[in-house]
């Protein structure tokens, strides 16, 4: 399940923006015109979005393409994809399928997740003075809560919603830094800006929370798995289970 990278920049674009602002705009128009505009030019784009066009190519710069022909190239390529959880058609049976899914995967961590490991993370977290805690679109909702849930126990970390400076920060990371990064099919080091800097992620000492994989990159130090069914529905508590469970044992180490 990776999610393609248009949905990822222009989200987290619209997340870390004034509502106001000339990239927050364009985004909104263009995620709200998705069928149509995939086949038109940068020009086209800049009149129904009532700017110049050199705002859209600064557009594209600043949310971390490369120029519009990468922009182009995603629309045109989008593919929206969403998992219901029940078929019923009755409220209350989708209310309790619903349900039942989300216990059913708490309980795949809670009977495989490695309580050595994530004492190991909170170690790791009390040791490293500069902590960065990533993740894309709901993982990136998790780093966030791990975030806040740390600062509240006295320990201040970084994070970012946003795309590139997720990027931009990573970037210039060194053997002082402590990355966690929460990737729900561990494949947040496989987008394309991301692998690109391979060379500087051998610095960082790094730890991915991630579903079980065949394999991981060799620059990343410890990983921290649980079992998942890898659907939708799954995604986001299982995560979220995993972070509190992170901070209510640092919590125990303070």
């Amino acid at each position: 399940m990776l999610y393609g990278k248009l949905p990822i920049v222009f989200l987290s674009t619209l997340a870390s923006e004034k509502k106001d602002s000339t990239n927050s705009q364009i985004a909104t128009y263009l995620l709200n015109h998705l069928d149509d505009i995939k086949d038109i030019g940068i020009q086209e784009i800049a009149k129904e979005c009532s700017v110049a066009m050199s705002s859209i190519s600064r557009f594209c710069k600043e949310i971390g393409l490369n120029d519009f022909n990468e922009l182009r190239e995603l629309l045109i390529s989008i593919k929206m994809n969403f998992e219901q959880y029940s078929s019923s058609s009755k409220a209350k049976n989708r209310l309790e399928e619903y349900s039942l899914k989300v216990k059913e995967s708490i309980t795949m961590v809670e009977k495989s997740i490695d309580m050595q490991q994530i004492n190991a993370l909170c170690k790791e977290i009390q040791k490293y003075q500069q902590v960065g805690i990533f993740g894309l679109l709901k993982a990136g909702a998790v780093a966030f809560n791990l975030q806040s849930d740390l600062l509240m126990l006295g320990k201040q970390t970084y994070s970012h919603i946003s795309y590139k400076q997720q990027l931009q920060y990573i970037s210039s990371t060194n053997e002082d830094d402590l990355l966690i990064i929460f990737s729900y099919t561990g494949c947040y080091f496989d987008y394309p800006d991301i692998s690109t800097l391979k060379n500087k992620l051998k610095k960082p000492q790094i730890w991915l929370i991630s579903s079980k994989q065949e394999s991981y990159p060799d620059f990343i130090d410890h990983v921290i798995t649980f079992d998942s069914k890898r659907d939708q529905n799954s995604h986001p508590y299982q995560l979220q289970f995993i972070a509190s469970l992170i901070a209510q044992e640092y919590a125990r180490r303070i």
